[in-house]
């Protein structure tokens, strides 16, 4: 009960921060549409930009089978509007400054609104355009690692792993046959997927039967998953792990698989299942309880904590995502301070760590400063 309040209490406090920046956001906006159209009526243009600023939350309203596409668009909508709602107050505070500096020096022009408006519009248009080329563009990313360990009959370990795919509504079937040909063409011998393949609502994947894609990805040692935040919050855990295991893609959760050569894949249950699995998920040691660990262990925990704890496990490569690189700037300023690592590569004692960026996006398919990106891992065994 008490869980359930503080849940209510933040989401009241979210929703009411949220809106007041809107109400911000709004008033400069009116500002702007008054002066470009005098004559346009100010109750249209506010009902007209609260549906806006709300799409996303009234696209998840659950709705009869006819109106479901009209609840997608909105949540479409809502999503790109996150993007320009960011983009939108930075860039009108900064004109706010510009405005207050010019009036100070006495050369503020009359048609300034007007001026700063179109400068925030055109700046907005750039950076969605640029951002949707580096969302809808995936780069591989390549790691090579050294592991001090023998393996039988193998000196090399070709991994490519790809977390947060978010498909649902935005991210469908032609990002996934980008996923497909990009990683097939890299002939791995491993293909890992550390969490968040589904965007919430297992609906869209199951619509657009995107498991039929999926079970196209070829590794000569098989395909694993793991369970990210977004499997959870969309509470269809049990059947997106049934549908999975149906094209052969196991999702571990607090499990492990022996593969050739000894080598151990592990996979955490994510952090999420701390609050919403009613069994909890079990430490890096007593997932690895009895592992040879003169053996190399691979492990895939989505969301990027405890580097510590994994290493003291014995791990010697573990696989995160979550973090997105903040998907658009200025995020990543704050996933850099969240985080150890928030992107990219590192050693925690012995253990390589690697946090990807994610190849598809929550919210808006909007990419600054960050890039849609796979992850090439060529482990070499040097035992």
């Amino acid at each position: 009960m008490k869980a359930r309040s503080r849940m209510i209490l933040g989401f009241s406090f979210f929703i009411g921060i949220y809106a007041l920046i809107n109400v911000f956001i709004g008033w400069h906006g009116w500002l702007f549409l008054h002066q470009l159209a005098p004559s346009f009526p100010q109750a249209a243009y506010w009902i007209v930009f609260s549906i806006v600023v709300f799409a996303y939350l009234l696209g998840r309203v659950p709705l009869p089978g006819p109106l479901r596409p009209a609840a997608r668009l909105l949540k479409v909508i809502g999503s790109y509007y996150f993007a320009i709602m960011e983009f939108g107050l930075l860039l009108i505070l900064a004109a706010d400054i510009v405005a207050w500096l010019l009036s100070l020096a006495g050369m503020k022009p009359s048609n300034y609104v007007l001026l700063a408006g179109w400068i925030a519009i055109g700046i907005v248009a750039w950076l969605l355009l640029w951002g949707s080329r580096n969302a809808w563009s995936p780069v591989v990313r390549q790691y090579p690692v050294s592991v001090h360990k023998r393996v039988e009959g193998m000196d090399k370990l070709r991994i490519v792993a790809a977390s947060d795919i978010h498909l649902g509504n935005i991210v469908g079937k032609r990002h996934l046959r980008r996923l497909l040909k990009k990683m097939n063409e890299l002939q791995p011998d491993l293909i890992l997927l550390p969490g968040d393949v589904i965007d919430d609502s297992i609906e869209p994947f199951v619509r657009n039967n995107l498991s039929d894609l999926l079970r196209l990805l070829r590794a000569k040692y098989g395909v694993y998953a793991v369970l990210g935040n977004h499997e959870y919050y969309g509470g269809h855990v049990e059947e997106y792990v049934r549908r999975m295991r149906e094209i052969g893609v196991p999702v571990l959760r607090d499990e492990r698989v022996v593969i050739a050569g000894g080598i151990v894949i592990a996979g955490r249950k994510d952090k999420q299942a701390e609050s919403m699995d009613p069994e909890g998920r079990i430490s890096h040691e007593a997932l690895l309880e009895g592992v040879d660990r003169a053996k190399p262990i691979i492990m895939m925990d989505h969301q990027p904590y405890h580097f510590d704890k994994a290493a003291e496990a014995g791990v010697d490569l573990l696989l995160c995502g979550h973090t997105h690189r903040g998907q658009f700037a200025p995020n990543h300023w704050f996933t850099k301070r969240l985080f150890e690592l928030d992107w990219g590569y590192m050693r925690k004692g012995s253990m390589h760590v690697a946090v990807s960026s994610g190849f598809g996006s929550w919210g808006p398919p909007i990419r600054i400063a960050s890039r849609s990106e796979i992850m090439l891992i060529d482990m070499t065994f040097e035992g």
